[in-house]
Protein backbone atom coordinates (compact mmCIF):
# COMPACT_ATOMS: atom_id res chain seq x y z
CA UNK A 1 0.00 0.00 0.00
CA UNK A 2 1.53 3.33 1.11
CA UNK A 3 4.86 4.28 2.16
CA UNK A 4 5.84 6.49 5.03
CA UNK A 5 6.70 10.09 4.59
CA UNK A 6 9.15 12.22 6.35
CA UNK A 7 6.78 15.06 7.32
CA UNK A 8 7.94 17.99 9.81
CA UNK A 9 5.29 17.51 12.17
CA UNK A 10 5.80 20.33 14.05
CA UNK A 11 5.39 22.36 11.27
CA UNK A 12 1.68 21.62 11.80
CA UNK A 13 1.45 21.02 15.70
CA UNK A 14 3.97 23.25 17.62
CA UNK A 15 4.88 22.10 20.92
CA UNK A 16 5.17 18.21 19.46
CA UNK A 17 8.22 16.03 20.88
CA UNK A 18 10.07 13.49 19.83
CA UNK A 19 9.72 14.61 15.63
CA UNK A 20 12.74 13.53 14.53
CA UNK A 21 13.08 10.88 12.22
CA UNK A 22 9.81 9.42 10.70
CA UNK A 23 7.53 8.90 13.45
CA UNK A 24 3.76 8.67 13.13
CA UNK A 25 1.91 10.85 14.96
CA UNK A 26 -0.62 10.06 17.65
CA UNK A 27 -3.89 11.75 18.90
CA UNK A 28 -5.61 10.12 21.72
CA UNK A 29 -7.45 10.10 24.96
CA UNK A 30 -11.38 9.90 26.03
CA UNK A 31 -13.79 10.78 24.06
CA UNK A 32 -15.43 13.50 26.66
CA UNK A 33 -13.59 15.38 29.57
CA UNK A 34 -15.46 13.77 32.80
CA UNK A 35 -13.25 14.84 35.24
CA UNK A 36 -9.67 15.83 36.65
CA UNK A 37 -8.52 12.56 37.83
CA UNK A 38 -9.60 10.86 34.86
CA UNK A 39 -8.11 13.06 32.27
CA UNK A 40 -5.28 13.60 33.89
CA UNK A 41 -5.08 9.64 34.09
CA UNK A 42 -4.91 9.51 30.97
CA UNK A 43 -2.77 11.42 29.17
CA UNK A 44 -0.32 10.18 31.81
CA UNK A 45 -0.65 6.92 31.01
CA UNK A 46 -0.92 7.98 26.83
CA UNK A 47 2.47 10.40 27.72
CA UNK A 48 4.43 7.77 29.26
CA UNK A 49 3.57 4.83 26.28
CA UNK A 50 4.45 7.92 23.35
CA UNK A 51 8.00 8.64 24.85
CA UNK A 52 8.55 4.93 25.59
CA UNK A 53 8.29 4.27 21.85
CA UNK A 54 9.30 8.03 20.54
CA UNK A 55 6.12 8.64 19.30
CA UNK A 56 4.70 12.54 19.23
CA UNK A 57 1.79 12.94 20.60
CA UNK A 58 -1.18 15.13 21.26
CA UNK A 59 -4.02 14.73 23.53
CA UNK A 60 -7.56 14.62 22.74
CA UNK A 61 -10.74 14.84 24.87
CA UNK A 62 -13.96 16.62 23.81
CA UNK A 63 -15.30 19.66 26.27
CA UNK A 64 -18.61 19.18 24.96
CA UNK A 65 -20.56 16.85 23.00
CA UNK A 66 -23.02 18.14 20.70
CA UNK A 67 -23.77 15.55 18.03
CA UNK A 68 -25.97 13.16 20.59
CA UNK A 69 -28.33 10.57 19.44
CA UNK A 70 -30.73 11.40 22.66
CA UNK A 71 -31.85 14.01 24.31
CA UNK A 72 -30.48 12.62 27.28
CA UNK A 73 -27.28 11.93 26.46
CA UNK A 74 -24.24 13.02 28.22
CA UNK A 75 -22.79 16.00 26.71
CA UNK A 76 -20.43 17.11 29.51
CA UNK A 77 -19.25 18.80 32.52
CA UNK A 78 -20.04 22.47 31.89
CA UNK A 79 -17.71 24.15 29.07
CA UNK A 80 -15.54 26.18 31.02
CA UNK A 81 -14.45 24.13 33.70
CA UNK A 82 -13.63 20.97 31.34
CA UNK A 83 -11.49 23.67 29.19
CA UNK A 84 -9.56 24.33 32.10
CA UNK A 85 -9.20 20.53 32.61
CA UNK A 86 -7.99 20.54 29.07
CA UNK A 87 -5.56 23.46 29.56
CA UNK A 88 -4.34 21.79 33.00
CA UNK A 89 -3.29 18.74 30.89
CA UNK A 90 -1.38 20.94 28.36
CA UNK A 91 0.88 22.47 31.43
CA UNK A 92 1.75 19.62 33.36
CA UNK A 93 2.01 17.41 30.99
CA UNK A 94 4.07 19.53 28.31
CA UNK A 95 1.69 18.01 25.81
CA UNK A 96 -0.63 19.71 22.82
CA UNK A 97 -4.29 19.31 23.31
CA UNK A 98 -7.08 19.28 21.00
CA UNK A 99 -10.66 19.12 21.08
CA UNK A 100 -13.97 19.88 19.05
CA UNK A 101 -15.51 22.77 18.40
CA UNK A 102 -18.70 23.19 16.68
CA UNK A 103 -19.84 26.56 15.82
CA UNK A 104 -17.70 30.16 15.00
CA UNK A 105 -17.76 31.02 18.94
CA UNK A 106 -16.62 28.10 19.79
CA UNK A 107 -13.92 27.75 18.00
CA UNK A 108 -12.78 31.85 19.69
CA UNK A 109 -13.70 30.25 23.25
CA UNK A 110 -11.61 26.67 22.65
CA UNK A 111 -8.85 28.67 21.27
CA UNK A 112 -7.69 30.49 24.14
CA UNK A 113 -7.24 26.85 26.11
CA UNK A 114 -6.00 23.95 23.93
CA UNK A 115 -3.56 23.61 19.96
CA UNK A 116 -5.76 22.08 17.97
CA UNK A 117 -9.54 22.73 17.15
CA UNK A 118 -11.42 19.71 15.73
CA UNK A 119 -13.87 19.69 13.40
CA UNK A 120 -16.05 17.45 13.42
CA UNK A 121 -17.15 15.19 10.56
CA UNK A 122 -20.52 16.76 9.94
CA UNK A 123 -19.41 20.23 10.25
CA UNK A 124 -16.71 19.58 7.73
CA UNK A 125 -18.79 21.61 4.93
CA UNK A 126 -19.34 24.38 7.59
CA UNK A 127 -17.48 27.45 5.87
CA UNK A 128 -18.42 29.81 8.99
CA UNK A 129 -16.62 27.63 11.33
CA UNK A 130 -13.82 26.52 9.40
CA UNK A 131 -12.83 30.03 8.73
CA UNK A 132 -13.60 30.87 12.39
CA UNK A 133 -10.98 28.26 13.32
CA UNK A 134 -8.40 29.40 10.85
CA UNK A 135 -8.69 32.90 12.49
CA UNK A 136 -7.47 31.59 15.69
CA UNK A 137 -4.36 31.00 14.29
CA UNK A 138 -4.80 27.31 15.76
CA UNK A 139 -3.91 23.86 14.08
CA UNK A 140 -7.12 22.65 12.60
CA UNK A 141 -7.57 19.02 11.87
CA UNK A 142 -10.63 18.28 9.63
CA UNK A 143 -12.47 15.13 9.81
CA UNK A 144 -13.69 13.71 6.37
CA UNK A 145 -17.23 13.89 6.71
CA UNK A 146 -18.95 10.60 6.63
CA UNK A 147 -20.56 11.29 3.25
CA UNK A 148 -17.72 12.82 0.78
CA UNK A 149 -15.04 10.95 -1.00
CA UNK A 150 -11.55 11.99 -0.12
CA UNK A 151 -11.16 14.05 -3.15
CA UNK A 152 -14.05 17.03 -2.15
CA UNK A 153 -11.71 16.98 1.07
CA UNK A 154 -9.67 19.63 -1.12
CA UNK A 155 -12.51 22.29 -0.72
CA UNK A 156 -12.65 22.09 3.27
CA UNK A 157 -8.38 22.05 3.18
CA UNK A 158 -8.62 25.59 1.25
CA UNK A 159 -11.30 27.19 3.35
CA UNK A 160 -8.32 26.94 5.82
CA UNK A 161 -5.43 27.75 3.85
CA UNK A 162 -7.24 30.72 2.12
CA UNK A 163 -8.17 32.18 5.57
CA UNK A 164 -4.60 32.59 5.89
CA UNK A 165 -3.96 29.15 8.11
CA UNK A 166 -1.30 26.53 6.70
CA UNK A 167 -1.88 24.52 9.61
CA UNK A 168 -4.23 21.60 8.56
CA UNK A 169 -4.54 17.94 9.73
CA UNK A 170 -7.03 15.78 7.27
CA UNK A 171 -8.45 13.24 9.51
CA UNK A 172 -10.13 9.69 7.63
CA UNK A 173 -12.78 8.50 10.27
CA UNK A 174 -15.11 6.31 7.75
CA UNK A 175 -17.58 6.49 4.71
CA UNK A 176 -21.65 5.48 5.57
CA UNK A 177 -21.70 2.20 4.67
CA UNK A 178 -25.96 1.31 4.61
CA UNK A 179 -27.27 2.92 7.61
CA UNK A 180 -25.96 1.73 10.69
CA UNK A 181 -21.98 0.86 9.63
CA UNK A 182 -18.52 2.69 8.16
CA UNK A 183 -16.22 1.29 5.90
CA UNK A 184 -12.40 2.95 5.60
CA UNK A 185 -11.14 2.86 1.77
CA UNK A 186 -8.09 3.04 2.21
CA UNK A 187 -7.34 4.72 -1.55
CA UNK A 188 -8.44 7.57 0.37
CA UNK A 189 -5.06 7.76 2.66
CA UNK A 190 -2.71 8.61 -0.35
CA UNK A 191 -5.51 10.44 -2.53
CA UNK A 192 -5.84 13.12 0.71
CA UNK A 193 -2.00 13.36 1.20
CA UNK A 194 -1.74 14.76 -1.98
CA UNK A 195 -2.64 17.84 -0.56
CA UNK A 196 -0.11 18.86 1.47
CA UNK A 197 -0.73 17.96 4.53
CA UNK A 198 -0.91 14.97 7.44
CA UNK A 199 -3.76 12.44 7.05
CA UNK A 200 -4.58 10.95 10.49
CA UNK A 201 -6.76 7.65 10.75
CA UNK A 202 -9.56 7.70 12.85
CA UNK A 203 -8.90 4.29 14.10
CA UNK A 204 -12.11 3.92 16.89
CA UNK A 205 -14.70 6.60 14.94
CA UNK A 206 -14.15 4.31 12.01
CA UNK A 207 -15.23 1.41 13.98
CA UNK A 208 -18.48 2.83 15.12
CA UNK A 209 -21.86 1.85 14.25
CA UNK A 210 -24.02 4.82 14.41
CA UNK A 211 -28.18 4.94 14.12
CA UNK A 212 -28.70 1.85 16.50
CA UNK A 213 -32.21 2.45 17.67
CA UNK A 214 -31.78 2.41 20.77
CA UNK A 215 -30.26 5.83 20.13
CA UNK A 216 -26.70 4.67 21.28
CA UNK A 217 -24.06 4.76 18.82
CA UNK A 218 -22.35 0.83 19.00
CA UNK A 219 -18.78 -0.36 17.89
CA UNK A 220 -17.04 -3.02 17.11
CA UNK A 221 -13.74 -2.31 19.53
CA UNK A 222 -12.09 -5.72 18.75
CA UNK A 223 -11.09 -4.20 15.38
CA UNK A 224 -9.07 -1.43 16.35
CA UNK A 225 -5.91 -2.91 16.45
CA UNK A 226 -6.49 -4.43 12.38
CA UNK A 227 -7.45 -1.02 11.72
CA UNK A 228 -4.62 0.60 13.46
CA UNK A 229 -2.18 -1.73 11.41
CA UNK A 230 -3.39 -1.51 7.89
CA UNK A 231 -4.01 2.52 8.40
CA UNK A 232 0.00 2.32 9.49
CA UNK A 233 0.66 -0.09 6.69
CA UNK A 234 -0.90 2.18 4.14
CA UNK A 235 0.89 5.22 5.40
CA UNK A 236 -1.18 7.24 7.09
CA UNK A 237 1.18 9.84 9.04
CA UNK A 238 -1.02 9.05 12.25
CA UNK A 239 -3.70 7.61 14.39
CA UNK A 240 -6.18 8.87 16.52
CA UNK A 241 -8.04 6.89 18.74
CA UNK A 242 -10.26 6.77 21.82
CA UNK A 243 -9.09 5.25 24.65
CA UNK A 244 -10.37 4.91 28.30
CA UNK A 245 -9.19 2.47 31.59
CA UNK A 246 -12.92 1.24 31.66
CA UNK A 247 -14.80 1.90 28.57
CA UNK A 248 -18.02 0.06 29.38
CA UNK A 249 -18.28 2.52 32.10
CA UNK A 250 -17.57 5.55 29.71
CA UNK A 251 -20.27 8.81 29.02
CA UNK A 252 -19.63 8.27 25.60
CA UNK A 253 -18.77 6.51 22.94
CA UNK A 254 -18.46 3.66 25.12
CA UNK A 255 -19.20 0.86 23.02
CA UNK A 256 -15.67 1.65 20.23
CA UNK A 257 -12.98 2.64 22.88
CA UNK A 258 -9.91 0.97 23.33
CA UNK A 259 -9.05 -0.31 27.03
CA UNK A 260 -6.15 2.14 27.94
CA UNK A 261 -3.81 -0.82 29.56
CA UNK A 262 -4.00 -2.19 25.52
CA UNK A 263 -2.49 0.46 24.33
CA UNK A 264 1.11 -0.43 24.65
CA UNK A 265 0.83 -3.70 23.00
CA UNK A 266 -0.99 -1.62 19.93
CA UNK A 267 1.62 1.03 19.53
CA UNK A 268 4.56 -1.43 19.62
CA UNK A 269 2.90 -3.49 17.08
CA UNK A 270 2.48 0.02 14.64
CA UNK A 271 6.34 1.38 15.77
CA UNK A 272 6.97 -1.81 13.99
CA UNK A 273 5.18 -1.94 10.87
CA UNK A 274 6.13 1.74 10.68
CA UNK A 275 9.90 0.68 10.76
CA UNK A 276 9.30 -1.82 8.15
CA UNK A 277 7.46 0.10 5.84
CA UNK A 278 10.05 2.63 5.08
Amino acid sequence: MGKSRNLQLKTYIPGLKHTGGDPFLLIAGPCVVEGREMVHQIAERIGDRADRYRIPFVFKASYRKANRSRLDSFTGIGDEKALELLAEVRQRFSVPVVTDVHSPEEAALAAGYVDVLQVPAFLCRQTDLLVACAETGRTVSIKKGQFLSPGAMKFAVEKVTGSGNPRVLVTERGTTFGYQDLVVDFRGIPEMQRFGFPVILDVTHSLQRPNQESGVTGGTPEMIGTMARAGIAAGADGIFLETHPDPSSAKSDSASMLPLDRLEGLLDSLVKIREAIK
